[in-house]
């Protein structure tokens, strides 16, 4: 099929997007991150990504739709120092990668305080349980990978052998929790890594 051929199919059943993904779940992004999954009305986020609500239901399938693309969004840009700290070649590097990552994303100048995988955890509305359910999926997704790097530490003796891989994942993440709640509520760039590097003194497996 030629290009033009897609381009009458896709007339025919009706007006193709003109939109950059991208730029839509940037902005977006920024709505649910400062405003909460629940406390983001969809008068907002058509302001916001500059589409009519028809448009975004039409792109996206709903509110909880959206939401799910931007978490991937989220994950894929401001939440990568998670992935690359991954690559560290000692597992104290792969936690002063992760939690000095979380200090820096969770105060980025360009973008809400906080985190949004942790603020959206806080909606308690029943219309938030999807979007709870899917913020609680990436946090586990988060403790797997970790788990399994860590699980490589101790096989290659780089962690001890009585420190369990989970419980030390867990231990990260949780601290980095901590991070983005204070950022939430004020704490500057320099006051979080400060207390990233007051962590990362003694770590409790060492």
């Amino acid at each position: 099929m030629s290009d033009q051929k897609v381009w009458e199919v896709t007339m025919a059943m009706g007006r193709p997007r003109q939109f950059d993904t991208g730029r839509v779940l940037e902005a977006a992004l920024r709505v649910f991150w400062t405003k909460g999954y629940e406390g983001a009305t969809m008068a907002e986020l058509s302001a916001a990504t500059n589409l009519k609500a028809g448009s975004i239901y039409a792109a996206f399938g709903s509110k909880a739709g959206l939401f799910r693309q931007v978490v991937n969004h989220y994950s894929d840009t401001v939440f990568g120092y998670g992935t690359a700290a991954l690559e560290a070649g000692t597992a104290r590097d792969v936690v002063r990668r992760w939690v000095l990552g979380a200090a820096d994303a969770t105060t980025g100048p360009d973008t809400p305080p906080g985190c949004l995988l942790v603020q959206g955890a806080l909606a308690a509305g029943d219309t938030a349980a999807e979007a709870r359910g899917e913020l609680a999926a990436r946090r586990h997704t988060a403790v797997e990978m970790l788990t399994e790097r860590f699980v490589r530490a101790r096989e290659s003796g780089d962690l001890p052998s009585t420190v369990d891989p989970r419980d030390a994942a867990t231990y990260v993440i949780t601290f980095s929790q901590g991070l983005a709640v204070q950022a939430a509520s004020g704490a500057g760039r320099s006051d979080l890594r400060r207390l990233a590097e007051l962590a990362l003194r003694k770590l409790p497996w060492e």
